[in-house]
């Protein structure tokens, strides 16, 4: 058995080196044929080119499916990093965006201030509203103005639409508002048409209450609510908000400012109210002292 081996071997690496050197032999050929710049040479290339090369078509598809497979890998790691990049634009168009619709929020909410109607005499410092820091005052917020500005502790403030609420606190550079919605909050107001005044008790609800009120019956939800000036708390005629009733049947009012989006505030200078000492020399006016009469003509006549 081992004789058979060593003699299988002894033929195998003979045949094995003749088969190579032809397998060089006719590829050195071929290398030389297609390198000869001849006519006959180049039409006996073109004719093994048609007669070999259809019949090996199938054997070139694994080649164009593996050369399509790299060509849209490409394509797709192409694509791929287009998304990406498309998704880092779309990401900074979405700041931009924001941005843009802060600058116009805030552009709309200065230009709705700047168009409020309020008494000509009436003077205003604006203010932009700070984070609140906290304080006993459960509905309140804070203002870049204070003192150094003329603010002082009452005066009335107001967004675009409405009234906010009241200075509660005045620093050198900052005030608190107190909101309406505050339970603190107790304002005068007036129910139009009707003409009903009330006072307006904030609860820390979205919308207070109306209460006192003389004749409920004339008011309706819709109605206008102003301030009323009495007392000399608000300037009278500011825009509270409009009459609404709970679930309670109770009334409220509906805030026409918007509580939400608070974020600059204009503060009324009110005017300073003269101080009545005397209230009985208001009405009936001072009376000077009593004059005794003229004496008589002859009365000291001897």
């Amino acid at each position: 058995m081992a004789k058979d081996r060593n003699t299988h071997a002894h033929y195998v690496r003979p045949i094995r080196r003749i088969l190579v050197g032809l397998l060089v032999f006719v590829l050195l050929a071929l290398f030389l044929l297609w390198r000869i710049d001849s006519p006959r040479v180049e039409r006996f290339r073109a004719a093994i080119v048609d007669r070999f090369v259809p019949n090996f078509e199938w054997a070139l598809v694994p080649v164009t499916a593996a050369a399509g497979m790299i060509e849209n890998f490409r394509s797709y790691n192409k694509i791929y990093e287009q998304n990406q990049e498309l998704r880092r634009e779309l990401q900074r168009l979405k700041s931009w965006k924001e941005a843009a619709v802060q600058l116009e929020q805030q552009n709309a909410k200065l230009l709705a201030l700047n168009s409020v109607r309020l008494d000509p005499k009436l003077t205003s410092v604006s203010g932009v509203v700070l984070a609140d820091s906290g304080s006993p005052f459960r509905q309140s917020v804070l203002l870049n103005v204070g003192s150094r500005d003329g603010v002082k502790d009452g005066w009335a403030t107001m967004d675009g639409l409405g009234l906010v609420g009241r200075i509660s606190g005045v620093g050198k550079n900052t005030a608190r508002v107190i909101l309406l919605t505050d339970a603190n909050s107790r304002i005068p107001v007036t129910i139009q048409p009707s003409g009903q005044r009330s006072l307006l008790v904030g609860d820390n609800f979205a919308r207070p209450l109306i209460e006192f009120l003389e004749k409920p019956e004339l008011v309706r939800p819709g109605d206008r609510v102003v301030t009323s000036g009495d007392g000399g708390v608000f300037p009278a005629g500011l825009l509270v908000g409009e009459v609404t009733k709970d679930l309670d049947r109770r009334l409220r009012v509906r805030l026409a400012a918007d509580y939400e989006r608070l974020d600059f505030l204009r503060v009324l200078r009110s005017r300073n109210v003269e101080v009545i000492k005397d209230p009985g020399a208001l009405l009936i006016g001072e009376r000077s002292a009593p004059q005794p009469p003229a004496p008589e003509e002859g009365a000291n006549d001897g």
